[in-house]
């Protein structure tokens, strides 16, 4: 029988940056865009918005705060249904990293599903009463369509997690919808900021993906898990880690070259972050060597998060 503790760490809580930033940031950009301060201009500037849409801001925290749980219970979900999927198909037997409940006999099969059918049952509540209080109706289906892409990742009889897809999945759900998804639910309507830097955290959340397959390469191509990871090489897959971090970082300062607060070079503590763990992938780093990375990666990812988040509510309350 598992014990508390070994659930928790089947949550695998370095991940859980990939379920955060997202909704930071895209509350960030929300932020920015109803404020009736100017806090930018070119490319992405809309202009002030009518003081209705200010004065309506403190439910921006509470549909915010929904959002996050949404994406950390999508986190959850999705990593105890690869806990079950890779478990019942035997690619856990042997593996370098977290607790895997399924794989190393901790718990039945049946009870890890259950968990993570409970992730996707709170995660779709947690939608249905934002679409309630926005009247965004047609976000139910883009709920489904996630906690579909969630379970199919390892699940089903062709996962696509398995033909070297995962990257796609993480860069669309965790990275585009999320942070779009997250402005729209908060404004009402989609921005070209959201996109930019949609694309931002999409790319950091596939840098912590790529960070946990190039660990498990030698295992997953034994077990005829073909992620892109195992289709890349060791080799090639650490100059993918490495371009996917570069592209994250870089999108901050794309926004300020398109006029917008010269604060998002705030931004650059995450680059200081990202060189401990960058270094050691370029450097060779293997098997439970790389659980640093994963933990380093996932605080460059929060840490550029924060720091778009307080370079805009300082733009905008100055």
């Amino acid at each position: 029988m598992a014990t508390t503790s070994q659930w928790l760490a089947a949550t695998r809580p370095r991940t859980l940056p990939a379920a955060i930033a997202p909704v930071l940031v895209g509350w960030a950009v929300a932020y920015r865009t109803t404020s009736l301060v100017p806090v930018g201009r070119g490319w992405f500037s809309s202009g002030p918005v009518p003081t209705a849409v200010a004065v309506a801001r403190p439910s921006m925290l509470v549909l915010t705060f929904l959002a996050m749980f949404v994406a950390l219970a999508l986190q959850v979900g999705v990593n105890y249904s690869n806990d079950y999927s890779d478990g019942i198909r035997g690619t856990d037997e042997v593996r370098v990293g977290p607790v895997r409940l399924v794989g190393q006999g901790l718990a039945p099969a049946a009870q890890v599903k259950s968990a993570a059918f409970a992730a996707f049952g709170l995660a779709a509540i947690a939608g249905i009463v934002i679409v309630i209080i926005t009247g965004l109706w047609w976000l139910i289906l883009v709920g489904a369509l996630a906690i579909i892409s969630a379970w199919f990742y390892t699940g089903g009889k062709r996962p696509y997690g398995y033909a070297g897809l995962g990257e796609l999945f993480v860069f669309v759900w965790f990275g585009l919808v999320a942070v779009q998804g997250t402005v729209v639910v908060l404004t009402g309507s989609a921005s070209m900021l959201g996109w930019l830097f949609g694309v931002g955290a999409g790319a950091l959340s596939c840098a912590l993906l790529v960070a946990n397959n190039l660990r498990d390469v030698p295992t997953d191509a034994q077990s005829g898990k073909h992620t892109l990871a195992v289709r890349l090489g060791a080799s090639n897959t650490r100059w993918l880690y490495v371009g996917l971090v570069w592209i994250g970082l870089v999108t901050p300062f794309v926004a300020i070259a398109a006029g917008e607060t010269p604060w998002l070079a705030l931004s650059l503590l995450a680059a200081a972050s990202a060189h401990v763990p960058g270094r050691a992938v370029i450097a060779g780093a293997s098997g439970r060597d790389l659980l640093p990375v994963l933990a380093g990666t996932g605080r460059t990812l929060l840490v550029w998060a924060a720091t778009i988040a307080v370079a805009y509510a300082w733009a905008v309350s100055r």
